[in-house]
């Protein structure tokens, strides 16, 4: 089975691709390779961050890589907190506290659409390509919803009446941005293994 490292150490998002690979490609975190870099996201769009990633894995191991840079993108705010998401409050990974800034920054507007916005960048046998994929929704005024994480609980993607972080892992996972361009990156990699 083809080995791709996904460059990564976040347990939330490996479990959500692997759910959506289904045993496609044997699928390794860069604890797996050994890889304990700090690897320094400072690209200004998600793309150059999901790029930083999968190019440090090519270049350092040689091995076939994808790495991710995801985001909630809200209208009102221009854009934010986009390549900040996962630090827009201050401390790396503080959901809580990033959900408490977004409420806060829109309390009284009208407008709360937004989308989370995901960037695959994929270093295979050397060239890379980029997946993208988006899920509009809105901001709800509280959080509602336990599963899921990051800004789950405060999105509702439209159409639907529930926040992801109300969904099933199933459900999210057949709709979410991370999830649209993940099939597109299987169905790349599907070509190039038949």
């Amino acid at each position: 089975m083809q080995q791709l490292v996904f460059a990564t150490n976040n347990r939330h998002k490996l479990t959500e691709v692997e759910a959506k690979i289904k045993g496609q490609l044997k699928l390794v975190t860069l604890n797996d390779i050994g890889c304990t870099d700090d690897i320094i996201e400072d690209g200004l769009t998600f793309r150059a961050n999901a790029s930083i990633k999968s190019r440090f894995v090519w270049d350092r191991y040689g091995l076939n890589c994808f790495g991710d840079d995801s985001g909630l993108e809200i209208e009102a705010l221009n854009g934010e907190p986009g390549i900040y998401s996962a630090r827009y409050a201050g401390s790396h990974g503080d959901h809580a506290a990033n959900n408490a800034k977004v409420l806060s920054k829109l309390e009284g507007l009208e407008n709360r659409k937004a989308q989370f916005r995901t960037v695959i960048s994929l270093m295979w046998n050397g060239e890379e390509y980029f997946f993208e994929g988006i899920v509009a929704g809105t901001i709800r005024i509280q959080l509602s919803g336990t599963d899921g994480f990051g800004y789950d609980p405060i999105f509702q993607p439209d159409g639907y009446d529930a926040t992801f972080a109300e969904m099933s892992m199933e459900e999210k996972n057949s709709i979410s941005h991370r999830a649209i361009a993940v099939e597109k990156l299987i169905a790349f990699l599907n070509e190039q293994t038949a």
